[in-house]
């Protein structure tokens, strides 16, 4: 059984701003860099067999600071598992996207659910038949992880509330050809949650309306 927990990136200024990123390749700032370095201690009390990363450099960076916390070197980059993309929304905060496309108006260029869930289920799981049997760190993005928590759990409501901050972990395992949820009861990824900090849904006025919906 392959364990692979989720990281989501430390806080950028975008996030900061509230202002959507999706593939735009904006860097952390100081307050996402001590995000990662304190989970990277909260990570550290497991043993490690790898850390895999979204290519964009806020998840890049992020999983470097980690990896200097668990001991690991060397961190493999995984195209699929980078940021939806948002299309002409990125760069756009919540007034500016209220104005430019009001209501459930069809942003251009936006990346589905399904079309993220497409490319990044198949990836996780190949990922975790490569490397069986391991326990690995993937550091990747908020709407990433969101789409992966539908996509495993459809049938669940109690992880629709459970806050994707900056920095926080959320365990999934490798069964049977599928992935499985981790019950958030693992005091890790309890206390990875910084309530202090932004949320996916408090900082990407897009993936608030959909939550809505």
């Amino acid at each position: 059984m392959t364990l692979l927990y989720l990281v989501r990136h430390g806080e950028t200024d975008w996030n900061l701003e509230r202002r959507i990123q999706g593939s735009t390749d904006i860097p952390l700032n100081d307050t996402g860099r001590a995000q990662a370095a304190r989970t990277g201690r909260l990570l550290a009390r497991r043993e490690w067999d790898g850390i895999v990363s979204s290519p964009l450099s806020r998840a890049l960076e992020t999983g470097r600071i980690i990896a200097r916390e668990v001991g690991i070197d060397g961190i493999e980059t995984l195209d699929a598992i980078v940021e939806r993309r948002y299309g002409e929304a990125e760069g756009l905060e919540d007034r500016e996207l209220a104005r430019l496309f009001p209501g459930n108006s069809i942003v251009p260029g936006r990346e589905t659910r399904q079309e993220v869930e497409g490319r990044v289920i198949p990836a996780l799981v190949s990922l975790a038949e490569r490397y069986e049997g391991a326990n690995l760190i993937v550091t990747t993005h908020g709407g990433v992880i969101r789409t992966v928590l539908n996509a495993v759990a459809p049938g669940e409501s109690r992880h629709r509330g459970v806050p994707i901050t900056n920095g926080s972990v959320h365990s999934f395992r490798h069964v049977d050809g599928g992935l499985e949820l981790v019950r958030f009861d693992d005091p890790i990824d309890e206390e990875s949650v910084d309530l202090g900090h932004g949320d996916l849904l408090d900082q990407n006025p897009i993936e608030r309306r959909e939550s809505a919906l």
